[in-house]
């Protein structure tokens, strides 16, 4: 299944819905410090419920470290700032899908990293800040996973 990176996430809540998603679709989750709060947060536990246990997630120090476990991934960075929607993009096995911190997204550093792939975006209505950082990594996920077959899913 693919990975998700978030980039420096910053709200406990959306880290721990991320973290439940991961528990049932099978994706890795990386969160890649510095985390906008503490792992033991309450509002952390509270939305990824009792699935912490069921998730794959690591921890890196930055982004360069995150990339070296994936070393031959492809990395799709979800950004406004495209005209690639996510659904035109052939998802596969082993993809990085790449999201930002909350309050402003993925920094004009990072997305120039020579590692990234291609950038995407979720398509909204004209005038609108930004999704929430859960529903898009959700959205995101899911279409993936669809492309996929929803490769390990129960009946």
């Amino acid at each position: 299944m693919v990975h998700v990176f978030l980039h420096e996430p910053a709200i406990a809540g959306n880290t721990g819905n991320a973290i439940r998603l991961a528990a049932v679709t099978g994706a890795h989750l990386h969160l890649i410090e510095p985390l906008g709060f503490d792992l033991e947060d309450a509002k952390l536990r509270r939305a990824g419920l009792d699935y912490h246990d069921l998730a794959d997630v690591s921890i890196h120090r930055d982004l360069d470290e995150a990339l070296a476990a994936v070393p031959r991934a492809r990395v799709l960075a979800f950004t406004a700032h495209t005209e690639v929607g996510f659904g035109e993009v052939d998802y596969a096995r082993e993809d990085v899908l790449l999201f930002g911190t909350e309050p402003t997204g993925l920094p004009e550093e990072v997305l120039a990293h020579p590692r990234i792939t291609e950038r995407v975006r979720i398509p909204m209505r004209p005038a609108r800040r930004s999704l929430n950082l859960s529903n898009a990594v959700a959205i995101a996920v899911y279409e993936a996973w669809r492309q996929l077959g929803y490769d390990g899913a129960g009946a």
